[in-house]
């Protein structure tokens, strides 16, 4: 193995482990690595004009738009009106708390386009209220943490559009149009693990006592999701750009959280601007440094090295994709969505590509692996997110996760073993 490349694994572990930031620890494990090749002087002018280059693409204005919409659309009052309206679709069926919770995440992640905003939001009314159902506090969070995954699929999802970047430019309304059916089979899959648990442990159905409301809910929940097809549906009809929606989703969610439904007051828009700005400056920094990594990676000619191992080992595409994605379940144990797909798409999609997988059906599969290490110790962010939201401990948390865990990879093998589920609906509308 190339010196180069030691070093760079070497410095990026020992980096995580001393705690340094992960797009701080990219960064730095992919200079050391140059530096090895090169002077001084160019390394560190090849990773700045790198990481430069990295953010310069007019896709990316998408990422702060849709951001600031899911924050104005997290402090607007969304959520609770969504669960209202999850109760009287599913409150009624054994588990039935557990099924509000899944679809509100659901929704609200769809929405908001961040598993952690969902979680935050979603958690922080259901949670309690399934305790005081008879739920136990674990088994809640561990429903809201993995439930919270399924917006990372549906659109507007950040990642989808991080990944359109990574591959070189598939379509940004083929990827978001290709999350729909997906995203509603990992909800499924959480459904029926969560309504058999629910039954081991003898929850119970809780009654809605409020089904007199039921037009009056529907009606508070529907400008929210109006949102979902107002993006979709301008994109795919061509009346604008992804980046063009971003910036609609901003309008009406604004429109919807100040006017509406009254929920954010003027002189709290600068504390959400504020967030805004934060997350995007994080998201950027991460992108930046990413692509520099894939660029020294590139330099050092690995993707084509992988590329010729995973291609000499087997001609099958199911044996092919079974082995990335276990690479790519243990690298989302450990790295953070945005960067992972940054540096190993460029490595496995020519691999992918040169058995016939279509980039699309590649890209929904990467996503829904790696959004299974958002709820992964010892890095998953949404995990512990959910576990300070439910007010319990990881180690408390595990056993309920595990039946979750296990619904999450047979959503993943089904939708790697029938690709139609990700490329139906782009080759229809598209």
């Amino acid at each position: 193995m190339d010196i180069s490349i030691v070093i760079l694994v070497a410095s990026f572990i020992a980096l995580l482990l001393l705690n340094v930031p992960v797009g701080v620890s990219i960064a730095l494990s992919g200079f050391f690595s140059l530096l090895f090749s090169l002077d001084f002087a160019s390394t560190t002018t090849t990773m700045a004009q790198r990481m430069s280059a990295g953010v310069d693409s007019f896709a990316l204005l998408a990422i702060p738009f849709f951001i600031l919409s899911g924050f104005l659309m997290g402090q607007g009052g969304i959520a609770h009106r969504l669960i209202e309206f999850a109760k009287i679709l599913v409150v009624r069926l054994p588990g039935g708390l557990a099924f509000v919770n899944i679809l509100s995440c659901t929704l609200f992640g769809a929405i908001s386009g961040s598993a952690v905003a969902a979680t935050s939001a979603i958690g922080g009314f259901v949670i309690p209220e399934m305790e005081k159902d008879g739920y136990s506090r674990e088994f809640s969070t561990a429903v809201t943490v993995t439930a919270s995954t399924t917006g990372m699929l549906i659109p507007p999802s950040n990642i989808l559009i991080v990944y359109s970047l990574a591959s070189g430019g598939v379509s940004i309304a083929a990827l978001f149009l290709a999350g729909y059916l997906p995203g509603i089979l990992v909800a499924l899959c959480l459904m029926a693990a969560s309504g058999i648990y629910a039954k081991m442990k003898g929850y119970g159905v809780q009654t809605d006592k409020n089904t007199g409301q039921i037009a009056k809910k529907t009606l508070d929940a529907l400008p929210s999701l109006f949102l979902v097809f107002l993006v979709i549906g301008g994109i795919v009809s061509g009346y604008f750009t992804p980046t063009e929606a971003g910036a609609i989703a901003v309008l009406y969610s604004f429109v919807l959280a100040t006017f509406v439904y009254k929920e954010v007051k003027f002189e709290e828009l600068t504390q959400v601007i504020n967030k805004s700005v934060c997350t995007t400056a994080i998201v950027m920094l991460l992108i930046a440094a990413s692509s520099a990594m894939s660029w020294v990676l590139s330099y050092e000619n690995i993707p084509q090295s992988i590329s010729d191992f995973f291609l000499g080992f087997s001609s099958n595409p199911i044996v092919i994709l079974l082995m990335i994605n276990v690479l790519l379940l243990l690298v989302g144990t450990f790295l953070d969505m945005t960067p992972a797909v940054l540096i190993f798409t460029p490595i496995f999609l020519p691999v992918v590509e040169a058995l016939g997988i279509s980039p699309i059906h590649f890209g929904i599969i990467m996503i829904l692996n790696l959004s299974i290490g958002l709820c992964t110790p010892p890095v998953g962010s949404v995990l512990f997110v959910g576990c300070s939201i439910g007010k319990t401990s990881l180690a408390r948390v595990i056993p309920p996760l595990l039946p979750l865990y296990l619904a999450m990879f047979i959503a993943l093998l089904i939708i790697i073993c029938l690709p139609s589920l990700s490329t139906w609906l782009p080759s229809v509308l598209l």
